[in-house]
């Protein structure tokens, strides 16, 4: 768990960062209505939480660097003993600054008194427009209430920056326990991917499996999941965020689940893809070992001082030359790269950054150049192929889905598989399933236990018998018996 030391050296470096005479607003969503009056499992805002790991709703975080008062203010809910009692315990004003380390906090219903005077005689906002609607409208009335105390010597912020900027590139680079977290993540996601391995059968249904992620998950601490899970079956699997899950698994089918726990707000994300029925045949084989090849070859792109681009570059090329070799795409490789038509089978690109969002913050180039690596980065390795219904490819490859994912750490020497307890290769996968499959597969002793309790209670000893005639012919005499 991050403690408050963290978040307090977050908080510093991001006031280190924006200067002097300067107010950050950061706010966090309300609670949302899912129908009628349930709402939504509520998660905060990702950068809120970084810099607060304050989990309740309603609240809105300001930073002013070298405020005599205290920098760090927390607006929030007051304790309700009525509301408390009803919906959970609340914080409070005190327990803010006991708990999660402000220096400072006011109810959530006195901020419009109290902020517009916090962003008086300050040069510079940072704050992010667009995200929140209602609350940037409340911010542009506060600042026109400004604008008419000019006369009175009230000097009005006159510049505006995204908080974006500053704040993403300091998620950007992950602490240590953060990997931690990340970590957890993807260990209890691991464990989740092999019961899905395990449990796997034709005729079941593809949100059957579904469950069972989610069981393991939850059971093992991932009270939510990153992302909702794709568990999509045969031509199901050609769509890349397929969600409905509600298919039969059919058997000689494939399987693509892009699933992955949150821990503590951090996020796993993998894909496993394998056969309904336990068995890989000739094509799915074929293009499986295809897209694993490519994945392996673009792990180990991964280390410190290559670029950004570079996984997805390997990935790519090893696709593309497997393909031709296969049959599926015509021509030469460097030409057919350069024309992009490896898109027809393989149109995402290999990864992402991952952290407390599953598609986390930062940026991809900077200036015009992919980013470098660098030591504390995040990111996903999934390159796919799908064939979907191509009427110009042979029968048997067609409605083939497959992506392998995994998360990658990048370290001072090289890189980290986060995810590598998810097995993967064909042997591995088929041996899970076989396994099980046998487990599953033996005779029940049921049966037998049963015929073999019936059998002992046909053995009854010489001196019972005796008693029991014993007991009739008395039972007869006294006329308990009718005769």
């Amino acid at each position: 768990m991050i403690n408050k030391k963290e978040f307090d050296q977050r908080r510093k470096q991001l006031m280190q960062d924006m200067g002097s005479n300067s107010i950050a607003i950061l706010t966090t969503a309300g609670e949302q209505v899912r129908n009628r009056d349930v709402n939504y499992s509520f998660r905060p805002d990702s950068d809120f939480l970084y810099l607060t790991g304050f989990w309740e709703p309603e609240a809105v975080l300001v930073l002013i660097p070298n405020r005599e008062h205290g920098e760090y203010i927390l607006f929030c809910r007051e304790k309700d003993e009525t509301q408390e009692i009803w919906h959970g315990r609340r914080a409070g004003q005190d327990g803010v600054l006991e708990t999660y380390g402000a220096d400072d906090s006011f109810p959530i219903t006195d901020i419009d008194d109290i902020l517009p005077g916090l962003l008086e005689n300050r040069q510079r906002v940072y704050y992010t427009m667009g995200i929140h609607a209602d609350f940037d409208q409340r911010l542009t009335g506060w600042l026109n209430l400004l604008k008419q105390k000019i006369r009175m010597g009230i000097h009005v912020p006159g510049e505006f920056v995204s908080l974006d900027h500053l704040l993403h590139e300091m998620r950007l680079f992950k602490s240590s326990t953060e990997i931690e977290m990340l970590q957890q993540a993807a260990q209890v996601s691991c464990k989740a991917h092999i019961r899905l391995m395990a449990n796997c059968r034709p005729n079941m249904t593809e949100y059957q499996l579904e469950a069972e992620f989610v069981h393991e998950c939850m059971f093992n601490g991932c009270r939510d999941l990153a992302y909702p899970s794709i568990v999509g079956s045969g031509e199901n699997g050609c769509i890349l965020h397929y969600t409905e899950n509600e298919s039969d698994l059919k058997n000689g089918d494939l399987v693509l689940v892009d699933a992955g726990g949150e821990y503590q707000g951090y996020a796993s994300d993998i894909t496993r893809t394998y056969p309904v029925n336990g068995r890989f045949s000739a094509p799915q084989k074929a293009l499986y070992e295809l897209v694993l090849k490519a994945q392996l070859a673009a792990i180990k792109m991964v280390y410190p001082g290559n670029h950004w681009n570079s996984p997805h570059e390997t990935a790519v090329r090893i696709i593309t030359t497997g393909l031709v070799r296969l049959g599926l795409l015509k021509g030469k490789v460097n030409q057919l790269i350069k024309d992009e038509v490896y898109k027809s089978f393989y149109m995402h690109r290999t990864g992402h950054w991952i952290g407390l969002d599953v598609h986390d913050v930062g940026d991809y180039k900077v200036g015009n150049e992919w980013r470098i690596l660098e030591e504390g980065m995040v990111l996903t390795i999934e390159p796919g192929i799908y064939t979907g219904d191509n009427q110009k490819i042979a029968k048997k490859w067609r409605n083939i889905g497959i992506r392998i994912e995994d998360d990658v750490l990048v370290t001072d020497t090289g890189h980290e598989v986060l995810t590598a307890k998810a097995p993967k290769t064909v042997s591995q996968i088929e041996k899970i399933m076989a396994s099980s499959k046998s487990q599953n597969g033996k005779p029940s002793n049921k049966k037998a236990s049963v015929k073999k309790k019936k059998a002992v209670k046909r053995k009854v000893p010489a001196r019972k018998k005796a008693l029991a005639r014993k007991t009739l012919a008395d039972n007869k005499n006294s006329g308990n018996i009718k005769k």
